[in-house]
């Protein structure tokens, strides 16, 4: 089964990205977390979509990409209004989901900052040749279907499946300014709860549509 994550989403599925799904993700997951052990949310309904989608039209530079290092994933959630605590919040719905090996292939044959274990492991099945478009791995290798902080304890342990995902413990030199919120997140997981929900309803308030611009779909997939 796969669930519609940001995971799922930027990397994983087609070529969408956490910032051009802000107005289905916060429905889609508000329920299905829930089941998933994780946390639950009031999802406000009404919000107003565009009458189009151009993928020409996205602003690609505003996608945190796989390889990120933290200066840029700091810089993109910037953008949209998200504070760093909110950014490593969001980042635990990497506890779920999985990702091709094209997005972790670097890290596994280039990284230092990595477990020998597990580097091992990822090697086998993602080869340095080929293998990119068809071989998938959990982003979260302890829990992969459920909901819970093992994504932050992973980031810990040099697990971190995402160059990206690393980062926010290992920073760019040395240990970043946000290990101590993944150390709290890995250690109090009703405070990475807590702090995911409300970054979620954050998420589903930004650039909306407002006036008679949009519509309020009956389908989410589809225009009316």
């Amino acid at each position: 089964m796969r669930w519609w994550t940001p995971s799922n989403l930027n990397w994983r599925l087609p070529a969408l990205g956490w910032f051009l799904v802000l107005t289905s993700w916060p429905l889609l997951l508000g329920t299905p977390l829930s089941r998933l052990r994780g946390p639950s949310w009031r999802v406000i309904l009404g919000r107003r979509d565009s009458r189009t989608a151009l993928f020409n039209a996205a602003d690609s530079s505003n996608i945190p990409g796989p390889n990120f290092n933290l200066a840029a994933l700091i810089t993109a959630f910037a953008k949209k209004g998200f504070t760093v605590r909110e950014m490593v919040a969001l980042s635990g719905s990497h506890t779920i989901g999985e990702a091709r090996c094209t997005t972790f292939k670097d890290r596994t044959y280039n990284d230092t900052d990595i477990d020998a274990s597990f580097k091992t492991l990822l090697q086998a099945n993602c080869p340095r040749s080929g293998g990119d478009s068809n071989t998938i791995s959990p982003l979260d290798i302890q829990t992969p279907t459920s909901f819970d902080n093992a994504y932050y304890t992973n980031l810990v342990n040099k697990k971190g499946l995402l160059l990206s995902d690393q980062k926010l413990f290992s920073g760019d030199e040395g240990e970043g300014p946000t290990a101590d919120l993944v150390n709290i997140y890995r250690t109090t997981p009703i405070t990475f709860f807590s702090d995911f929900a409300n970054a979620m309803v954050k998420m589903g308030n930004i650039t909306l549509i407002t006036g008679n611009s949009g519509q309020i779909r009956i389908n989410c997939r589809k225009t009316n």
